[in-house]
């Protein structure tokens, strides 16, 4: 008699369609074997083939390729397990805009429901170098193609929101958990449409990120010029124009924002308007940083910079576009911007130097931190602002990974920056990978592993962040 192992034969009900995938929100949370044969004993966390939110074979044959070249087990299994996962468990909804060839993806957040321009970025990034010209909808071009067209219909309608429903075309229901009842925010947005509206003007610089990143690696200009990538970059130069207004008029009057957020448990200082902001600086305004905590001063130097470099890099496309207006306004923000954390965005550290402060607000006041979330200080060679060798960023570097930066967490299980999104003594995993993405040498990199290596709590997934004393204690499990 033939006898079928009880895990193939789960994966080949998943793959007939005949039993019920499990909430991954669950499955994540428990080991499951095999485990791998090194110190931690990583469990194997990926779901069944017919599971999976979207399948890739290139991504498969590199999965392959790089666990054969890793010959410690539990990092194979660390990179198994997380390099696919966004694949994995955040494909929700992949088709098209009703009546039309445009192609669409909704790429949830881990365990919400909801799309974040800056999240579908990141998580797409991931696979950038294996990002090949392709018309087939069933390939990473087509992810990233629909990602791009679903961002620009969300910033279209509303520009200064940060997290987005699934589009009608999906069927998705929209989520009631995002947007607090009793939210007053300026200007008004359909909850239908929008998760959260928190104003973050790296979730902007996110669209152009993606964009950028597809581009490159295709140069498939003809696509942007198809469906509505123009209007989108017109929606995120007005929002961020419109946003560089100071918060006083020269009468000593107070300029109307053209973004306010109240919440009762979360509020923008000032009635909803945030801290006072100088803008002789020629900076945008930001009322939220990456982790969607209000900012202290207005002016997010990190932001800034992602914002600066990517409009740049997205300026070459519109170029090819014949919209030479829409270009030119795009260099000049650009280059302006780039003037402006020069000029104001350098500040001297009475330890480490000049160095590039985390937020300012125009009138002198300057925050000395970072935060683990990207665009952070560490992450600023990221987006191609600056290389990793300049000197204030090296002075940065040393100021951000020292105890001099309030939230730089260090202990025996991992020492890394965190932030106040989820408080003191969390060091970010995520943070360690900025830190080994934004270095050269071979020891600090190695050393980053390792504390990652030993953070997963044998779940084998990299978590949002670990008490740097007590592997146990962690949030958000992948």
């Amino acid at each position: 008699m033939l006898v079928i192992p009880y895990l193939a034969l789960i994966a080949l009900f998943a793959l007939r369609g005949e039993c019920q995938c499990p909430d991954y929100a669950q499955f994540s949370r428990e080991r499951h074997e095999p485990f791998s044969t090194g110190r931690f004993k990583l469990a194997f966390q990926r779901p069944n083939r017919g599971c999976r939110t979207f399948n890739s074979s290139v991504v498969e044959e590199r999965i392959g390729e790089v666990k054969d070249r890793i010959a410690d087990p539990d990092l194979a299994r660390l990179f198994e397990n997380s390099y696919p996962n966004t694949l994995d468990t955040a494909i929700k909804w992949k088709g098209f805009a009703k009546g039309s060839d445009e192609e669409l993806t909704f790429i949830i957040t881990g365990d919400i429901n909801a799309m974040w321009l800056r999240d579908s970025s990141n998580q797409l990034q991931s696979y950038l170098p294996l990002l090949t010209p392709s018309s087939s909808t069933n390939s990473l071009a087509s992810l990233f193609r629909g990602a791009i067209n679903l961002q620009a219909r969300y910033l279209i309608q509303s520009p200064f929101c940060n997290s987005f429903q699934p589009p009608v075309e999906s069927g998705i229901p929209p989520e009631t958990n995002g947007a607090g009842p009793n939210d007053q925010v300026y200007p008004a947005y359909d909850r239908q449409f929008v998760f959260e509206c928190k104003y973050e003007i790296d979730s902007l610089a996110a669209f152009l990120q993606a964009s950028v990143d597809y581009y490159t690696a295709t140069k498939d200009v003809d696509f942007f010029g198809k469906y509505q990538w123009i209007k989108g970059i017109e929606s995120v130069l007005k929002a961020a124009e419109s946003m560089m207004i100071s918060s006083y008029g020269e009468d000593g009057s107070v300029n109307p924002s053209p973004y306010s957020f109240r919440r009762v448990w979360c509020e923008l200082t000032n009635n909803g308007l945030s801290a006072p902001a100088n803008n002789g600086t020629g900076l945008i305004r930001s009322g939220f940083r990456p982790s969607d905590d209000p900012t202290l001063y207005q002016f997010f130097i990190p932001g800034n910079m992602m914002f600066s470099s990517y409009l740049r890099e997205a300026a070459k496309i519109m170029a090819q576009l014949d919209e030479p207006e829409l270009t030119a306004r795009m260099k000049k923000l650009s280059s302006n911007l780039d003037d402006a954390i020069r000029e104001h965005g350098i500040v001297n550290h009475p330890k480490f130097g000049p160095i590039y402060a985390f937020e300012i607000d125009g009138f002198g006041s300057s925050n000395f931190m970072d935060d683990a979330n990207i665009p952070s200080l560490l992450s600023a060679p990221l987006s191609g602002y600056l290389d990793r060798t300049n000197k204030v960023y090296q002075n940065t570097r040393k100021f951000v990974l020292s105890r001099s930066n309030p939230y730089f967490m260090q202990g025996p299980v991992i020492s890394a920056i965190g932030g106040p999104h989820v408080g003191l003594g969390a060091a970010w995993p995520m943070a360690s990978i900025v830190r080994i993405l934004t270095s050269d040498d071979e020891d600090e990199i190695i050393d980053q592993l390792k504390q990652i290596l030993r953070s997963t709590d044998g779940l084998g997934l990299i978590h949002e962040s670990v008490k740097a004393n007590n592997v146990k204690d962690w949030t958000r499990q992948w």
